[in-house]
């Protein structure tokens, strides 16, 4: 009787065989037979999942994305369920952040691969709407959590975004330092920057 196999799952093996490569040594070497070797499979068998490598990566940078903008989105309710000024709220806000951060084995690997990726996009033209949409999903939680921290719900378009920008490049250069000096960006100095920066949000006047 011939074996069945669950397809969805197969091509998850493969992506988690693509982000594993990515991790350890980059993104350049996930070609398929890197990655039909990765996963111990023939490179026959990734190719009846994802017919090129363009394919594979796109669907790949895909799934890295949807897998953080669905915990943004996750913390994010968990944000808005609480008092702002609590300090439940300012753990859930700190929760939040630390989504976009490799403090644990699991949010490094994924910051990892969506950082290469990003990268990576900005001379492989096939990744460039992955890319966008990364950017969007990103600066929407952003952005809706910079209304709800500052003082006066970050009246003023310019202000607004003035401020969800400089938030996304703390997060950015967070992400990076910590990727590239984890002895030296830990995760406790991570929350420690991202404190700082939430008290100045907070601390801002209502007009500037």
């Amino acid at each position: 009787m011939p074996k069945i196999v669950d397809a969805e799952a197969r091509r998850q093996e493969v992506v988690e065989a693509v982000f594993r490569i990515i991790a350890s040594d980059g993104l350049e070497r996930a070609s398929l037979r890197e990655v039909a070797d990765e996963a111990a499979l023939a490179v026959g068998s990734v190719r009846h999942y994802f017919a090129s490598s363009d394919e594979l990566l796109v669907h790949s940078f895909a799934v890295v994305i949807d897998r953080i903008a669905g915990r943004l989105e996750e913390a994010f309710a968990a944000v808005e369920s609480l008092d702002p000024g609590s300090a439940e709220h300012h753990a859930a806000v700190l929760t939040l952040l630390g989504q976009f951060l490799p403090l644990d084995e699991e949010l490094a690997v994924d910051a990892c691969v969506w950082m290469a990726f990003r990268h990576a996009a900005r001379i492989r033209l096939v990744l460039e709407q992955e890319a966008a949409r990364s950017h969007r999903a990103v600066a929407a939680v952003v952005g809706r959590l910079v209304m709800r921290l500052m003082p006066d719900g970050g009246s003023g378009q310019e202000r607004l975004v003035t401020e969800a920008e400089r938030l996304l490049a703390t997060l950015d250069g967070l992400c990076m330092h910590a990727l590239l000096q984890p002895e030296w960006m830990t995760a406790e100095v991570c929350r420690d920057v991202l404190t700082a920066h939430l008290d100045s949000l907070v601390a801002l006047p209502s007009n500037r």
